[in-house]
């Protein structure tokens, strides 16, 4: 492994645990039912579902072979499970491969 690999991982990994531990430092002082912490939990959700969007819409690689109407069935059966299941993400995570798995033989 060559030395730049090496500082790369290094750099990327303080930069990724400092800002980790800055945001467990700072947030002790914030309250769940102020507007500043409602604020970051919108744009934390908006940034997913943009992600989400993305994925379906221009998905890249194996994904791309799934046609839109598996994609379409998967998005809306997990949605429905993840509201079943109280907003846990677990369940259609799963969900998600597995239907994708399936429908892309048949779809």
């Amino acid at each position: 492994m060559s030395t730049s690999v090496v500082l790369a991982i290094l750099v990327t990994s303080l930069a990724t645990f400092s800002s980790r531990l800055l945001g467990v430092i700072s947030s002790e002082g914030i309250k769940e039912t102020s507007k500043l912490f409602r604020y970051f939990n919108c744009l934390a959700y908006s940034t997913l579902a943009a992600l989400i969007a993305r994925t379906i819409i221009f998905p890249v690689g194996v994904m791309s072979d799934a046609s839109y109407l598996s994609r379409l069935i998967v998005v809306l059966f997990c949605l429905f499970i993840f509201f079943i299941s109280k907003r846990n993400f677990v369940y259609p995570t799963v969900i998600s491969a597995i239907m994708m798995t399936l429908l892309s033989n048949y779809l």
